[in-house]
């Protein structure tokens, strides 16, 4: 496996551990905030929709005038900013606009991700297994940072759970920021 498939994986693990550690617990936080059930469904829905149309947007920017490393790079620390954000957050209205945030930024991040990965992998004929590599690592990743994330807002709280999911992706952004040196 090459140097910028390794630094693709091991930093996307990374940052699935910081972001799923609020998985679940999402719904919470919500209703802490003063959310019901109806925010919650609002909240998500804008942050997928926001997502999906930001992510057609930059799909087709990265293949024309910015490199997708940077772009990647970019989306990394963007949401790492985002994430961060959550400690400010106390009103439905203010996590909807953390959630469109953190769409931009996941629109920045996952198709440059996924287009840098295919390009990579240097056996075209072991797609499948790289994929389920990258595919199966994630899920597995993210479901033990959800139990992570549980049982830090059981016995800590919410802030003590979005600053260390702030540095976990702070760290995977500067991992993944490594993929910029070739360019250098």
């Amino acid at each position: 496996m090459n140097k910028n498939l390794k630094i693709l994986l091991y930093g996307s693990n990374l940052w699935s551990l910081g972001e799923g550690m609020l998985g679940p617990i999402f719904g919470v936080f919500t209703e802490k905030i003063g959310g019901n059930i109806l925010d919650i469904s609002w909240i998500w829905a804008t942050y997928m929709i926001a997502t999906g149309i930001f992510t057609i947007c930059v799909g087709n920017i990265s293949d024309r005038k910015i490199s997708k490393e940077k772009l990647m790079v970019a989306g990394y620390g963007i949401n790492t900013i985002f994430t961060f954000s959550y400690l400010l957050v106390s009103s439905p209205l203010q996590l909807l606009f953390v959630q469109v945030g953190l769409g931009f930024a996941t629109a920045l991040a996952t198709p440059t991700w996924d287009a840098l990965y295919v390009n990579y992998y240097e056996d075209k004929t072991k797609a499948g297994y790289l994929w389920g590599i990258a595919v199966g690592r994630d899920q597995v990743i993210t479901g033990i940072s959800i139990i992570i994330g549980g049982l830090i807002v059981n016995y800590c709280s919410f802030k003590v759970l979005f600053v260390t999911m702030g540095i976990v992706q702070a760290i995977a952004t500067i991992y993944q920021a490594q993929i910029l040196k070739p360019q250098l």
